[in-house]
């Protein structure tokens, strides 16, 4: 048995928590941000509500007693999370830090964490978390992922532990969004240019017939709709992955240039579509493209 908090309680934290439905074995206390706030604390009080779990007014009441804490905030706030968090950890509790950040802001968060008596956990959570909710793909490292990992098994989730120190987990997470989440900035720009061009359907057809393995209609409707949704998010995390690349000792514009389409998608403002399965990526971007012109 074991007392669970959560601190952030945004898509993540909710997927999480309903995939294991309200029939689980444990307690949960959660404390998000924007309950201190009058425009945004209805929703989460709600959403307290209707998941079966303990909402709490301050981290002092979420962090009492938890056993395993979970980090579940944008990126921008990892670190200053584990350092509200800190005073308020119990002696020997788990820390998971699940959001996606550098490595080097990690072993900030876990310098912070093992200092006042935690024990900081490197999670990188390596796929969306819907549809699989608790049982998302996750990496966990640091000198604590072996014992935290049977205890995440058990609830259940799915941690794979990753040999090496805090970093190493979210190292493979940050260097894969490189390739993911600039594969959806490429597609902003190609079919945004195609739409502006009036060849939209001319490149399409053309990137079919070069790479036949990759369905691009339904590949590129997808893209749109990660950013459209998810872009501000997005643009937090790519920002800790040019991080990332200048620790290494490498460039980073291609990271940053996927933080510029991600915001700009997401500073529009568009209603993000139910789904993307109209894989109609010329028409979303005559959408997008439009309302960058009004």
């Amino acid at each position: 048995m074991v007392n669970v908090a959560f601190v952030g309680m945004g898509e993540a934290g909710t997927a999480i928590v309903s995939g294991w439905g309200k029939a689980r074995s444990f307690a949960i206390r959660a404390y998000d941000i924007k309950t201190d706030h009058p425009g945004t604390a209805p929703d989460l009080w709600q959403r307290y509500e209707a998941l079966g779990i303990a909402g709490c007014g301050s981290l002092c009441e979420a962090l009492s007693s938890a056993d395993v804490v979970f980090s579940v905030v944008t990126a921008d706030q990892a670190v200053a999370a584990a350092r509200s968090a800190a005073p308020h950890i119990e002696q020997g509790a788990y820390w998971c830090d699940l959001n996606s950040v550098a490595p080097s802001s990690k072993r900030s968060a876990a310098e912070i964490v093992e200092a006042a008596g935690g024990r900081y956990v490197d999670v990188a959570v390596m796929a969306p978390v819907y549809p699989k909710q608790n049982m998302v793909p996750m990496l966990v490292s640091g000198q604590h992922a072996r014992e935290i990992a049977p205890i995440l098994d058990g609830m259940p989730m799915a941690p794979r532990v990753i040999d090496g120190d805090i970093g190493a987990a979210s190292s493979i997470k940050m260097i894969r969004s490189v390739m993911v989440k600039g594969l959806e900035a490429l597609t902003a720009e190609c079919f945004l240019a195609a739409a502006a061009a009036g060849v939209s359907n001319e490149v399409l057809g053309s990137l079919s017939a070069s790479h036949k393995g990759t369905d691009w209609p339904r590949q590129a409707s997808y893209n749109f709709e990660r950013m459209i949704r998810h872009g501000a998010r997005r643009a937090a995390e790519m920002e800790e992955v040019a991080r990332t690349l200048r620790d290494l000792g490498l460039p980073d514009g291609m990271a940053r240039a996927t933080v510029d389409w991600q915001r700009r998608i997401s500073d529009l403002g568009l209603a993000a579509p139910e789904a993307a399965s109209d894989d109609d990526p010329a028409a979303m971007a005559e959408l997008v493209l439009k309302e960058m012109k009004a």
